[in-house]
């Protein structure tokens, strides 16, 4: 009942030592070392190896090294091997780190502070309140309940949307697509957490971000392929939106020459909004182990007819 990684490797050495010590129990193997193959039954992959099937005939479950799922080829995974998206402590609290930061960041004009230091400009502009400003997540699940309860601690005006309808003690939700015209319409700084599907995909696009007050945000700490990068330069360069924030893009890394690296708008850091942490992330694969063993329902297991 081996139990294979396979992704960075010096993480890898830590998952080995983490499992070492908590599931002596259970044989574990850092690609490309896989023992023998027919033995492995769990696999921490952030991709693959080809011809999965082929390789690992009697795999039991996937588990995904990060929050997201998009990086798989589902036509290539057997259709009786669950997928298990990383639920983990780590992940959530960098995550609401990063949020909290980007929204604090607009809201108290920091960036154009920087602006004004690079010219030796003192220029005091108004404090507002944090209830002043009405931020919403796209997006409802463990990021985004998470990061609205972090932003309504600071007083923050705080809405959500998604596909499915929700109740946040303090948060106004919204669900499905004929609501999201109102809540684009009371979004001063816009957060994208959705998980990336074909219905997702370039969703962030001139119609969608056009709905936003002028003078609006976006924080983009989603999938780089939920934006449409044209549509959005042409926004901030005729000043509908104010800044753009984003953590991830198409393509990773970005090209030396793209307009993102210069445009005095746009902020760029190289997906590093969070990550997972290899000894909450062992607890968590190692509880989903028991589930499985037990036949019970995992934590974090993807509804392939969803997309998440």
């Amino acid at each position: 009942m081996t139990f294979l990684y396979k992704a960075d490797p010096a993480r890898g050495a830590v998952w080995a030592e983490l499992f070492a010590e908590r599931a002596p129990d259970v044989p574990f193997k850092v690609w490309p070392d896989l023992g023998d193959p027919k033995q492995v039954r769990y696999l921490a992959a952030w991709q693959p190896p080809a011809d999965l099937a082929r390789t690992l005939p009697n795999l039991e479950v996937l588990f995904s090294t990060g929050a997201g799922i998009d990086q798989f080829d589902f036509a290539a995974i057997p259709a009786h091997v669950p997928v298990v998206r990383m639920v983990e402590p780590g992940i959530v609290e960098g995550m609401v780190e990063y949020v909290t930061h980007a929204v604090l960041t607009i809201h108290r004009d920091f960036l154009d502070y920087a602006h004004q230091q690079r010219d030796a400009a003192w220029r005091e502009m108004p404090v507002r309140p944090a209830a002043s400003c009405r931020v919403g997540v796209l997006g409802l699940g463990m990021l985004g309940q998470a990061v609205l309860e972090r932003l309504r601690a600071f007083g923050y005006n705080c809405a959500g949307w998604s596909r499915s309808e929700h109740a946040i003690d303090g948060v106004q939700c919204y669900a499905g697509e004929g609501a999201l015209d109102a809540f684009l319409a009371r979004t001063d700084v816009l957060v994208c957490l959705l998980p990336l599907t074909p219905a997702t995909h370039h969703m962030l696009d001139a119609r969608l971000l056009g709905k936003l007050p002028r003078g609006a945000s976006l924080i983009q700490t989603g999938r780089g392929a939920h934006l449409v990068q044209d549509d959005l330069l042409r926004l901030l360069d005729a000043g509908h939106l104010r800044y753009a924030l984003l953590d991830v893009t198409t393509p990773e890394p970005l090209p030396a020459d793209h307009p993102f690296w210069r445009h005095p708008r746009v902020r760029i850091t190289p997906h590093v909004a969070s990550a997972t942490r290899p000894e909450t992330a062992v607890e968590a694969v190692l509880e989903n182990l028991r589930r499985h063993r037990l036949g019970q329902p995992m934590i974090g297991e993807v509804d392939r007819s969803r997309g998440y």
